[in-house]
């Protein structure tokens, strides 16, 4: 994996910044530089209203990342002293931190990459079940922990001896039926004993460690952005960065779900409360779309980013795309723009449509993403069916094997 060094001064960025999130500066010189990707201005518009729709029909909020059943959710009200705080802290940065490269050989195939767990953590949730994409990670993850594997202490998946390949391999087993392996296995185990030695060595082992200390260091007044920052400063793996034309380009996909889970996780029950993590107010509206293979996948589906035709001739040939090369970043860039404008033009409806006495929907690129990507999932295996607004038939994900998303 080629990590770049850290951002300087001389970059020509508004990199120290608190206001100004460098994902979005630069995605936009990537989006026009590789000029491949285009955003439908009325795509944009219909999607946003579809969007917003559905946000309010289905109650969807920030705080329903608590109620997908694989999640484990930190105690409430919030504790710094309660250890579930510091469990569910930790286990949201291993996850992130080995949240890259899911999609599959074998796409629509039972015999691809599984994981077999129970259905979630609820106690009507006890029957087992194929976990496949991003949920397989979760759910061997959670497998580990009832088998009382301590998988998600630093000191423990650090160290080669008490976490050894061997039994990583057996934490990633697949289901019986399947015949791959989880991608990029040996770079997940590097990731993991990179990550896991810097929070020994500067955080006492403990990812809650590394919040309080970022929030001592600025007053508990830290953004969510700079979070970010001091994430992808900290952490190589988490520097999703690229050149393109002599000029840096930040994605920093992995670093801002990583602080976009912790907002969700710790999403107080009243929006009118401080967030516990994030108490200045602003928290999460610097921060981009994660640009990943999935919500492209949908953003195209909605016409929101359109593909020339020699772009959708690769997709459909599944041809493997390089890190960094022009239509990857042209995907990637285009999405992080399209749903910056997506969220523009939500915020602008809310403003026009909103009723008297209605809630308001805390509209950010965050949420936007997160729901997107959950519509993504129920559309792939054809538990939603997009209508009232215009759609082009679903495309293939584009195929980049990497450990940035």
């Amino acid at each position: 994996m080629t990590i770049l060094p850290i951002a300087k001064d001389d970059d020509n960025l508004q990199y120290t910044s608190a206001e100004v999130n460098p994902v979005v500066e630069t995605a936009n010189f990537a989006f026009n530089a590789t000029n491949l990707v285009t955003i439908d201005e009325e795509g944009v518009i219909s999607a946003a209203q579809h969007i917003y729709d559905r946000l309010l029909s289905e109650s969807y909020t920030p705080r329903s990342w608590r109620t997908h059943p694989l999640h484990i959710c930190p105690p409430e009200p919030y504790s710094a002293a309660d250890s579930r705080t510091g469990t569910c802290m930790n286990w949201i940065f291993f996850i992130s931190s080995l949240n890259f490269s899911f999609w599959s050989e074998k796409e629509g195939h039972e015999d691809r990459f599984g994981i077999l767990w129970k259905e979630g953590w609820g106690e009507g949730l006890q029957n087992e079940m194929v976990h496949t994409g991003y949920w397989s990670l979760v759910a061997a993850l959670d497998r580990a922990l009832e088998e009382g594997v301590p998988i998600t202490d630093p000191a423990f998946y650090s160290s080669e001896t008490r976490c050894p390949p061997q039994l990583l391999e057996h934490i990633f087993r697949p289901a019986p039926q399947c015949s791959e392996r989880i991608a990029l296995f040996n770079e997940r185990v590097k990731i993991l004993r990179e990550v896991g030695t810097i929070l020994l060595t500067k955080y006492e082992g403990s990812f809650q460690k590394l919040v309080e200390d970022f929030q001592r260091r600025h007053d508990g007044r830290g953004t969510a952005l700079q979070l970010v920052k001091h994430i992808t400063e900290t952490f190589p793996s988490f520097r999703d960065e690229t050149i393109y034309n002599g000029r840096r380009v930040f994605i920093w996909k992995r670093a801002q779900i990583l602080v976009a889970e912790l907002w969700a996780a710790f999403y107080p029950p009243s929006p009118s409360e401080p967030h516990p993590l994030f108490p200045s107010g602003a928290a999460i509206h610097h921060l981009t779309m994660f640009a990943d293979y999935r919500v492209p996948q949908i953003l195209h589906h909605l016409k929101i980013i359109t593909y020339p035709p020699f772009l959708l001739k690769i997709l459909r040939g599944r041809v493997m795309l390089e890190t960094g090369c022009r239509e990857e970043l042209s995907i990637r860039s285009a999405s992080i723009v399209a749903v910056e404008r997506v969220k523009e033009a939500m915020i602008q409806l809310q403003g026009s449509q909103r009723g008297e006495g209605e809630a308001e929907v805390p509209i950010s690129s965050v949420l936007i993403d997160f729901y997107l990507w959950d519509l993504a999932k129920r559309v792939e295996v054809g538990a939603d069916n997009i209508t009232g607004i215009k759609t082009v038939p679903v495309e293939p994900a584009h195929r980049t094997r990497s450990i940035w998303y």
